[in-house]
């Protein structure tokens, strides 16, 4: 099974694919896609819906994992994300990649079974259990390569469930 772990934004979107061979993970391919902070949101998401349909045309994932969002202070952000999210939600659907979302307190669980976990906690378990050298940068990078974790052991426990 191939994944792709997307942490969206409007800035910087991060993304990871990996494979999943029986509960082997091998990372393929990571990196982000960033847009100028002072562009408007319009001019950006087509950027964003560009970037990542190179993405998902060069890896061929089958199943997607997405940042859920979540509670920000400011509303005026969330909005921003929110449909920097629906324009990679739409881009995943074009490649007709299985979508799956996850909040942030579920990918803490699965890849450090702590909900409270902090970032570099996260950031230390995809390291160690995708054997990367070191710690994906930006931060957002990391994120989505335990977002593909995440769906990894999900799929995993659904099987165990079946």
């Amino acid at each position: 099974m191939r994944i792709i772990g997307i942490d969206p934004g409007t800035a910087i979107i991060g993304w990871g694919v990996i494979d999943d061979a029986g509960g082997n993970l091998a990372t393929l391919a990571y990196g982000h896609i960033t847009t100028p902070a002072k562009m408007p949101l319009a001019e950006r998401l087509p950027i964003i819906e560009e970037a990542l349909s190179k993405i998902l045309g060069e890896w061929k994932p089958e199943e997607a994992s997405v940042e859920e969002l979540f509670f920000y202070n400011n509303q005026k952000t969330v909005i921003s994300v929110a449909q920097a999210r629906g324009a990679i939600l739409l881009t995943l659907s074009h490649f007709h990649v299985n979508i799956f979302g996850y909040t942030p307190l579920q990918v803490k669980q699965a890849l450090t079974t702590y909900g409270r976990a902090d970032k570099h906690q996260v950031q230390q378990m995809v390291k160690s259990v995708l054997k990367l050298g070191e710690i994906p940068k930006p931060d957002d990078t990391a994120d989505a390569l335990a977002l593909a974790v995440c769906h990894s052991s999900a799929r995993k426990m659904n099987r165990l469930r079946s």
